[in-house]
Formats: structure tokens, C-alpha cells, sequence
């Protein structure tokens, strides 16, 4: 158990879902980031996907402009994505493998593949001030690749733990989580994690010391529907504080 904080980006993209569902105004994507940080959240994530199926150029514009919580911008590495993160200037860029029938991120980018390619974008990102992660499988292989492109933090896909289907496959998911962020962290990286967590599975995760942020979105915006987003965040953060032994305090 670690007694250091743990930081909760609340990733509000079905928000957007449902509103695009219908091509309605609401539900407000912005009025979900007030709701998360009345409830405690650390910053916001959202995901500008190339075909745009949620998140809208609008809405990050409108919360780079809002700026009451960090905005983290998940985004593929792309020109166009690039040109529009340095435009809007959102503190914290995540980096991104996306492939258009993906129903979401199914995996970590793989870095060493694309080695030239995310080394620029992570130089033209961090000279427009912006902190770079990238969303990564925990795969020790990649890591001499991740350090070299210059990136400040590496986000851990945690997809393949949740995802487990018995407990001997989870508990070798969480030790390969536990070896690339300790790994990481060694290697001078700031480690955060996300991908499929839920209040039933995040504890495993949020006890590894050196993981400082955890950004959670689809869970998060499932539980809302019965108990509201305030609810449902507030939930996950004192989970979280539980866990690093920092509830009450």
C-alpha cells in the first residue's frame, strides 16, 4: 500500500456518445466536467477521435477555455491532431494507437514501430508547452523506444487485466503492470494507468506505488446512469483513497 495521492482524470467521451447518439445539444459535455470536478476529480480526459464519433473540436476548445480542472487530450499521432493540440494548448496530450472500427483503444501504441513518427510528435507537442503520455501496453520490450522519443509519462494500458477471465490470467496481467511501471518509473517516467476500470477492479491497480494517475471513463459513465456522475466519481475517488491508505485524511 502506498500512502502517496493518486490522481483521478475522469474521461468523459460517452457523454459525448449520447449526445451524438440523438445529434442533440445535451447531454453537455461541459456540464459533465463541472460534475466531475465538483466531485472531486483531478482533470479531465478526452479523446478527439478522427472521425469524430463523440468528442467534437468544440468541446475541446470549449474545455481548453474552461480550464477549472487539467484537460488531457487523448489523440492518434497524426499532422492534423498535432496542428489542432498546439492550437489549443491543453496541458497534458496523450498519444494514442486508433483505428476507425475499433469500438475503443484496443491496445498500446507500439513505439519501437513507430519510433520517427511519435518522436516528433512528442518534440512539436513539448515545444508548444504541452506534457506528453503515451498510451502504452506494459511491455518491457518497448520501453528503451518510450524513453528515447522524449515523452514525460507513459500511461499503462490496462485493458488486458480487467479483461481477464480467471484469476490466474489477471494475476499475470497485474505483474506485468507492476514490472513496466516500476520499470518506467526507474527509467525517470511519470506512470499512470487506464483502460477498462471499474470500483470492482481498480484496488489491484491503485495499490501499485508507483502509478500516480488513473483515468477512468466508460465505468464511470455506466455507474452514472443509476447513481449520477457526481456520485459515480466521488465512488471511484474514495476507492482509490482506500486503497492508498489516504481516506479521511
Amino acid at each position: 500500500m502506498s500512502n502517496t495521492a493518486l490522481r483521478l482524470g475522469v474521461n468523459i467521451d460517452h457523454v459525448a456518445t449520447l449526445r451524438q447518439a440523438r445529434g442533440t445539444a445535451y447531454p453537455s459535455v461541459m456540464e459533465a466536467a463541472r460534475q466531475a470536478q465538483l466531485a472531486g476529480a483531478h482533470g479531465i480526459t478526452v479523446h478527439l477521435r478522427e472521425d469524430r464519433r463523440h468528442i467534437q473540436d468544440a468541446d475541446v476548445i470549449a474545455l481548453c477555455d474552461w480550464a477549472a480542472l487539467p484537460i488531457n487530450l487523448e489523440m492518434a499521432v497524426t499532422e492534423e491532431m498535432v496542428a489542432i493540440a498546439c492550437l489549443q494548448k491543453p496541458p497534458h496530450c496523450c498519444l494514442v494507437p486508433e483505428k476507425r472500427a475499433e469500438l475503443t483503444t484496443e491496445g498500446g501504441l507500439d513505439v519501437s514501430v513507430q519510433l520517427q513518427r511519435v518522436t516528433s510528435a512528442c518534440q512539436q507537442l513539448a515545444a508548444a508547452g504541452i506534457r506528453v503520455s503515451l498510451f502504452v501496453d506494459p511491455d518491457l520490450a518497448q520501453l528503451d523506444a518510450i524513453v528515447s522519443t522524449g515523452t514525460a509519462a507513459i500511461e499503462i494500458h490496462t485493458g488486458a487485466y480487467a479483461d481477464a477471465d480467471t484469476a490466474p490470467e489477471q494475476a499475470q496481467e497485474l505483474a506485468r503492470i507492476q514490472a513496466m511501471a516500476s520499470a518506467a518509473a526507474a527509467a525517470g517516467l511519470e506512470v499512470h494507468g487506464g483502460h477498462g476500470l471499474t470500483l470492482e477492479n481498480v484496488a489491484a491497480i491503485a495499490a501499485i506505488p508507483e502509478i500516480v494517475e488513473l483515468n477512468i471513463g466508460h465505468s464511470l459513465i455506466a455507474d452514472a446512469v443509476f447513481v449520477g456522475l457526481h456520485a459515480s466519481v466521488a465512488a471511484m475517488r474514495e476507492q482509490m483513497e482506500q486503497v492508498r491508505g489516504l481516506a479521511g485524511a
